[in-house]
């Protein structure tokens, strides 16, 4: 039987209420929930002594509900005389004190100053149908009569959906009143409750207290959620729609996850507290595509991990979820914004929450398990918070991982997920090992050396192997200086390289220096100057180099092209690199680009420009680096180690392996681990265009 109106207009009209009281006979439509989900709130408001009105009564048990737990004084209205009739002889003998009457709510004929409290359950929703002239007078006229019939220091109490259109009324208006409003979240339904799927929305009571407005007084504006008994102020009526528009989002976020699995996408959300405005927790919600016998778990990211492409992409999710191997995997960041006391902790705070996440096949009572990668949640220390007028906000934290190795970062707080610059920190060396280690957490770290981070710097210092082997001193350009890794690297690997680094940001220079050990000397020299320019600059002085590194990141998040921004990838820009590189030169480009139809576009361009392009892919990043050289080469693909020494000649790999059997050849593991990263980049260089 199809109990819903064609047109939501017809909410408004008597004809409609009465059809609909005669199909549905006796039976009590309970629009927004029972009395035992919204009698924890009325208790706050209304006394048992109060007079109360009840705005379209239609046939709920809600005021039956009130008076027999001691609301006697209650007066129902309805503009259905049909529905009026019905409740008056359902009431008539049990319940003597309680009134029906057909009444229009925009024309109510009590006395002003009659109710304590009006309530109103769903009525607001019914007339304020949208926001059509018409709508919003009879909304106000509803308002005016509420108005007038309540006593001040009444309450006025909303049971809603609270829809744009319904709180963008009510809130002008009775915030131009002057009148303190406050929203609850109404508790939702236990699962598998008639009537649980009648919305997907949640459920408001908003309640309305009625005083003189006083010029002077500022308006008040609170919300309470429903886990807890807590009162928030906020500073405007923006806010509150924004924090009514939040719980919205997530009601129907949970409403689809219990109902199915969500595998083409993963479903984020950001949990605040105290309404900060930034996320204390950020969820992802990843379903496995397979049938598993586990079904949910939550995995909780230790700090200063979250940017690993395990936690912070698509992809690395999804293996996560299937090497964990639960239908459902609840992977949770911890903000860098606020701090956590340990693991217990935040399963404490996030244990009722999940709940509201599980699929509909897990079942009651069986405990979530927390998963992660250690016993702790990480530790993460912020050394520097700063704000640069180009980059916006950004952090410079250290953080700890499993093994005891703590690592230094820069992080642009615009792009939270991305590491902008790393650097290893290790305790200066010391003879006398008894002496080392009993001070070894007490000491002052330095910078590694010998460690590089990235791996798309990987490749790019491998590109160093492509300069001919009879340069001296070779002539290196660096756009994109960041915390200055890359930089220092080469400066200290690579001795004989003369090398200039162009910064368009000078707090980033200073960063570099103040925080990573970056430091200039006869071999380094630093520009603050746009990249731009610079490079425009030495075309028209007809200065040569033998290699031009740009690894300069976008600040236009909107692009589907990351690294370098668009004006450095256009054809008449990548001609004037080419003009100013030696014979043998070689253009090194950091290229991150999601957008593929754009990414073939700027490939196509290098191509015409330089006679040989060759790309290394980094495993498991978006990034690919760039080699586009001024002479073309036979070579196609380098597969093998082997490949690379058969070809040594030809691409002066020799010269590196040399450099790295000298520099690594006393030193520790690691470090030879690195160099050897950074000649296998050279085994997987693909070339993708040779002149011949």
């Amino acid at each position: 039987m199809d109990l819903l109106p064609r047109s939501h207009t017809e909410f408004s009209s008597s004809e409609y209420w009465n059809s609909f009281f005669r199909k549905r006979g006796q039976k009590a439509f309970e629009w927004y929930g029972e009395f035992t989900e919204l009698c924890g709130i009325f208790h706050k408001y209304i006394k048992l002594s109060d007079r109360v009105l009840m705005v379209g009564c239609g046939n709920s048990r809600l005021s039956e509900e009130m008076y027999d737990v001691g609301y006697h004084s209650i007066a129902n209205i309805d503009i259905s005389d049909i529905v009026i009739k019905q409740m008056r002889e359902k009431n008539a003998k049990q319940r003597l004190e309680m009134t029906f009457e057909k009444m229009d709510v925009t024309q109510m004929t009590y006395n002003d100053s009659s109710f304590s409290v009006a309530l109103d359950k769903g009525t607001l929703d019914a007339l304020a149908v949208d926001q059509e002239e018409k709508t919003l007078e009879t909304v106000k006229a509803m308002f005016n009569e509420i108005d007038r019939v309540l006593r001040f220091g009444g309450r006025y109490i909303i049971v809603s959906l609270l829809q744009d259109h319904v709180i963008s009324v009510l809130a002008k208006y009775f915030s131009d009143l002057g009148w303190p409003i406050r929203v609850h979240r109404v508790p939702a339904r236990p699962e598998g409750d008639a009537g649980n799927e009648e919305f997907s929305l949640p459920v408001f009571a908003v309640v309305l207290t009625k005083f003189k407005k006083m010029s002077s007084a500022m308006q008040i504006v609170e919300v309470c959620s429903s886990d807890d008994d807590e009162v928030q102020r906020l500073e405007s009526i923006d806010q509150l729609l924004s924090t009514v528009k939040q719980m919205q989002y997530y009601g129907i976020v949970r409403l689809q996850l219990s109902k199915r699995s969500v595998t083409e996408e993963q479903l984020e959300l950001a949990l605040y507290s105290s309404l900060t405005t930034t996320p204390r927790y950020t969820l992802w919600v990843v379903d496995s595509e397979e049938r598993c016998s586990n079904k949910f778990a939550v995995f909780i990211v230790p700090q200063g991990r979250e940017m690993e492409w395990m936690f912070s992409t698509s992809a690395g999710r999804r293996a996560l979820g299937v090497s964990a191997g639960f239908q459902r995997l609840l992977v949770v960041a911890l903000s860098r914004e606020h701090e956590y006391k340990d693991m217990e902790a935040v399963k404490a705070e996030l244990s009722s929450k999940v709940m509201e996440l599980v699929p509909s096949s897990y079942k009651k009572g069986i405990q979530v398990p927390f998963l992660s990668l250690g016993s702790d949640i990480g530790k993460r220390t912020v050394r520097h918070r700063g704000n640069s007028e180009l980059s916006g906000g950004y952090v410079v934290e250290d953080f700890e991982d499993e093994d005891g190795q703590v690592f230094r970062r820069l992080i642009f707080l615009t792009n939270q997920n991305v590491v902008q610059s790393e650097v290893r920190l290790v305790a200066p060396h010391s003879s006398d090992k008894r002496k080392k280690k009993a001070k070894n957490r007490c000491q002052n770290l330095s910078i590694d050396k010998d460690y590089l981070a990235c791996r798309h710097h990987h490749a790019m210092v491998a590109g160093l192997a492509f300069i001919p082997s009879d340069v001296i001193s070779p002539q290196v350009l660096l756009v994109g200086l960041g915390g200055g890794p890359l930089a220092a690297f080469i400066n200290h690997h690579f001795p004989k390289v003369q090398l200039e680094a162009v910064e368009i940001d000078p707090e980033m220079s200073k960063v570099a220096r103040e925080w990573f050990g970056f430091s200039h000397d006869r071999n380094v020299v630093v520009h603050i100057v746009d990249g731009l320019d610079y490079i425009r600059n030495l075309g028209t002085k007809c200065e040569k180099r033998q290699m031009v590194m740009l690894d300069v990141d976008s600040k236009d998040m909107s692009l589907g092209l990351s690294c370098p921004p668009p004006s450095f990838v256009e054809k008449e820009f990548l001609s004037i690199i080419y003009s100013l590189l030696e014979d043998g030169g070689m253009l090194l480009l950091n290229f991150v680009c999601r957008d593929e139809n754009l990414r073939h576009t700027v490939l196509n361009r290098l191509c015409e420009v330089f006679p040989t392009v060759m790309s290394v892919d980094i495993p498991q990043e978006v990034n690919r680096v760039i080699f586009a050289s001024t002479i073309p080469m036979e070579n196609t693909v380098l597969k093998t180690e082997r490949d690379c020494v058969k070809l040594t000649r030809t691409l002066s790999l020799d010269k590196v392996k040399d450099e790295a059997e000298k520099m690594f050849k006393s030193r520790k593991q690691n470090s030879e681990s690195c160099m050897g990263d950074v000649i296998d980049c050279l085994s997987k260089l693909t070339v993708l265009s040779t002149a011949t």
